[in-house]
């Protein structure tokens, strides 16, 4: 062990639609596995994926990691958001068009609500883009709201968007 405490589990979604978005989220898994606080602990494929909400886009490119780290919530959500500044987010709109955007999803099976974040993410039992690679990696892991796991909330979902693994 490299001495560092990580204790926390957390999910976190990414997602770009514009220039090279495959690069895009690489390029984000790196700079947050790359942090000293953090360790990659699981991550899913790729995917090619319809636009959610707002329709009239590109169409994204989506994954979920899982990562071990020695951060609170708000200092992950500092982290992530300093990644996004590093890769020059570019986002207009709510649910628009964006080149990076990176989401905690679940962090360890806390349930927060403070005016910066809200944990377990409010949309992710909504969002085949998401559930689909969450399920790929933590199939099991039970939401702390809902108390469904992943495989049956993605059973459950509506959303029929489509997403493909690249």
């Amino acid at each position: 062990m490299d001495g560092k405490k990580r204790d926390n589990l957390a999910y976190i979604g990414i997602g770009s639609n514009l220039g090279d978005k495959v690069r895009n989220c690489r390029e984000a898994i790196e700079r947050i596995g790359a942090a000293e606080e953090n360790k990659l602990v699981g991550r899913s494929s790729l995917y090619r994926t319809e636009p959610w909400g707002n329709e009239e886009q590109d169409w994204f490119v989506n994954a979920v990691i899982a990562i071990r780290t020695s951060f609170d919530p708000d200092g992950l959500l500092q982290h992530l958001k300093s990644v996004e500044e590093q890769l020059e987010k570019k986002k207009e709109e709510r649910w628009g068009p964006r080149n990076i955007d990176l989401d905690i999803l679940f962090f360890n099976d806390e349930i927060l609500e403070t005016p910066s974040l809200t944990v377990p993410h409010p949309f992710l039992h909504l969002r085949r883009f998401v559930l689909v690679p969450l399920q790929e990696i933590c199939p099991d892991f039970i939401h702390p709201q809902l108390k469904l796991s992943v495989t049956e909330l993605l059973e459950r979902t509506n959303d029929e968007k489509k997403v493909t693994a690249l």
